[in-house]
């Protein structure tokens, strides 16, 4: 059996269990659709789609009895996004919920009526007029790491590498929102005198092109931008920068798996909140009418097994700074 469909059939298995033993079945079933990137046979698919099922289980949803879920997953290829959008608005879902900015611009493409739940940057990427008043059909949170924390992420990785002066970033160029959030960290990047190098990887088969060409440009970090198909391969991420002795800002999957630090909002609570969205939405309330929140709770982890690899010593201040070091 494929270890991948093993994995999945196990952790759908004993949601699916968890779910029927202690959820309340409320006479009517509602079809809800998931436009995701990560699908829960990876890890880091099934830490945050784990959340979100928790969090429709803390509302009493059931699935199979009083609730489906139709999962759609782009395993990080998003020229796919739009056809499976497409996909779950001939499936006659009722609420539609993705976890990024490209993932909600191919669903509003494919449906203006059908309410989306989002997690990501809605007001960066133009899909809602404010925080305060979404309108249109799309809601959720202020997620996914934006402008304003590409900057404290750069400023952390100056803290553990006080001597840089030029900082690699790795984007994804089908990633619509990794063009805001690069002219953002070169505007941080100037303020502190620090020289920025965008590499561009659009599927695994670029990571040791990009990272070889750090490694010639004399990058002294690196700072790979959240995306859901880098978060698919965060071991192979991380093992180029530890072999490129290259200190490395990534996402959480990415820290487990072996680089340096993250710092962003604690992801799999924004995907367990998701779940009161589509509950309001399910219950009556108008995707219009629900302001989309800000995450309240960031997390900086430090991987000192990597920075021991690196030869790198992490400074004492900004290990106690740190909401959870890695040995």
């Amino acid at each position: 059996m494929d270890r991948r469909a093993f994995i999945s059939g196990i952790t759908f298995g004993l949601l699916a269990a968890a779910l029927a033993a202690e959820a309340q079945q409320t006479g009517r079933s509602h079809r809800i659709g998931i436009l995701g990137n990560v699908p829960p046979t990876e890890p880091y698919g099934a830490l945050l789609w784990g959340a979100f099922i928790q969090g429709l289980r803390d509302h009493g949803y059931t699935e199979g009895q009083n609730i489906s879920i139709e999962h759609l997953y782009s395993e990080g290829k998003y020229e796919r996004l739009v056809g499976l959008a497409d996909e779950l608005v001939r499936r006659r879902v009722e609420v539609i919920v993705v976890p990024a900015d490209q993932n909600a611009l191919a669903a509003r493409q494919a449906t203006r009526t059908i309410p989306i739940v989002m997690i990501g940057d809605p007001v960066g990427s133009g899909l809602v007029a404010s925080l305060a008043r979404p309108g249109g059909n799309i809601t959720g949170l202020a997620g996914i790491v934006g402008p304003e924390i590409v900057g404290k992420q750069l400023e952390l990785l100056k803290a553990a590498v006080p001597q840089l002066s030029r900082v690699a970033i790795l984007r994804n160029p089908g990633n619509p929102l990794h063009a805001v959030l690069v002219r953002e960290a070169g505007n941080v990047a100037r303020s502190m005198m620090l020289e920025l190098q965008t590499l561009e990887a659009r599927g695994p088969d670029d990571f040791p092109t990009a990272f070889a060409a750090m490694g010639r440009d004399r990058a002294g970090a690196v700072l790979v931008l959240t995306d859901g198909m880098f978060n698919i391969h965060p071991t192979r991420i991380a093992d180029l920068a530890v072999k490129g002795r290259l200190p490395t800002m990534g996402t959480r999957i990415m820290v487990d798996g072996g680089v340096l630090m993250t710092y962003s909002p604690k992801l799999p609570d924004l995907f367990r909140r998701a779940a009161t969205y589509v509950d309001r939405i399910l219950r009556g309330t108008k995707p219009a009418d629900l302001p989309i929140e800000q995450p309240t709770a960031y997390e900086l982890v430090i991987n000192l097994k990597t920075a021991k690899a690196l030869g790198l010593t992490i400074p004492p201040s900004l290990l106690q700074r740190a909401d959870q070091v890695i040995e």
